[in-house]
């Protein structure tokens, strides 16, 4: 298996990147994290010697042109997604890029051209569409088991005033809705197995950062509804509801899940509306970036499709961006690609 390991580059040394991604991926049967790059060289080399990894490089471009690494994970912040995506494709690597894949739909579809010119893989880095607890959801619901699936329900949120952390700077692609909104976005357009005919969406800007601290939407599918908020400044909570003719189903920590316990589900027979139809069901302890980190490798070496394609990813990112308009229009959107 070691001979088949897929030689990763990672782009910046992001947090997410070096307290969960790698160490996960270190630990996958086909990813090997090979290198990491930093503008910074100390920083570089810091992570690489934290965190065992063999080659430090001191600018981006020093990592792309190693003819070493075959893919590159980039964690970067949201406005450097595209552009370095299309200079590592440029160099001839398969790239995993964190969500959400740009910031705009014009901007995403722009790496559809670089992706087939140079016949290598580009996935957006949704977890969740691995992880065994998302893939037991979807089986259930597939299997009938709430009856017809007519409503999703979610909520996302954390606590952050930062003026410094990414995800407050709104030049930079950030706000609740692109940072977290788009986790109830795809898992909705997922479950339902299509897209959503019309959404709207209600958004509060933080006065002094102007990014959308409170963000609220509601996406009319074929097959029902999905509401959900999400929120950059209330309590820390997340959990995703899917509601059925017959029955009910809900994923305890659905995004965020940990990777030193095991995950919780809860079906619910609807007997009542104390519970005493909700059994519920454990799935193992699993790391779920070291599925990703597989999974993606694993498409490479075998040629088959990555977990979440460049066309889903543009998919999602034309559902936020409808979002945008409807809440800065005050009307109903259709998504458009």
């Amino acid at each position: 298996m070691n001979g088949q390991k897929v030689k990763w580059g990672v782009l910046g040394v992001a947090g997410i990147a070096v307290k969960k991604v790698i160490p996960a991926m270190q630990k996958g049967e086909w990813s090997e994290i090979a290198g990491i790059a930093s503008r910074d060289p100390r920083k570089a080399q810091d992570a690489a010697a934290q965190l065992g990894i063999a080659k430090a490089y001191g600018s981006y471009e020093e990592l792309l042109a190693d003819p070493e690494i075959e893919a590159i994970y980039n964690p970067l912040p949201n406005h450097l997604h595209v552009p370095w995506s299309i200079k590592a494709v440029e160099a001839g690597k398969h790239v995993l890029c964190e969500k959400p894949i740009s910031l705009t739909v014009h901007e995403a579809k722009s790496l559809l051209t670089v992706r087939d010119r140079w016949g290598v893989k580009i996935g957006e880095a949704f977890m969740v569409k691995t992880h065994p607890q998302w893939l037991r959801v979807r089986n259930l619901i597939g299997k009938g088991v709430v009856g017809k699936l007519r409503s999703i329900v979610g909520v996302f949120s954390y606590f952050n005033r930062d003026p410094k952390n990414v995800r407050n700077v709104a030049e930079w692609g950030g706000g609740g809705l692109m940072d977290i909104g788009c986790y109830p976005i795809t898992t909705s357009r997922w479950i339902y197995g299509e897209e959503p005919l019309r959404v709207v969406g209600m958004l509060e800007a933080d006065p002094e950062f102007g990014t959308d601290r409170l963000s609220s939407a509601m996406m009319e599918f074929s097959s029902g509804h999905s509401v959900f908020t999400c929120s950059t400044q209330l309590v820390p909570y997340q959990r995703m509801q899917f509601l059925g003719t017959e029955g009910r189903i809900e994923i305890k920590i659905p995004f965020n899940a940990p990777n030193d316990q095991p995950c919780e589900i809860l079906i619910d027979n609807g007997k009542d509306i104390f519970g005493s139809g909700i059994t519920s069901e454990m799935i193992p302890v699993c790391d779920q970036y070291t599925i990703q980190g597989d999974a993606f490798s694993r498409a490479i070496r075998e040629g088959g499709e990555v977990p979440v394609p460049l066309e889903d990813a543009i998919a999602n990112m034309a559902v936020i961006e409808a979002l945008f308009r409807s809440a800065d229009r005050g009307r109903w959107e259709t998504p458009g690609i």
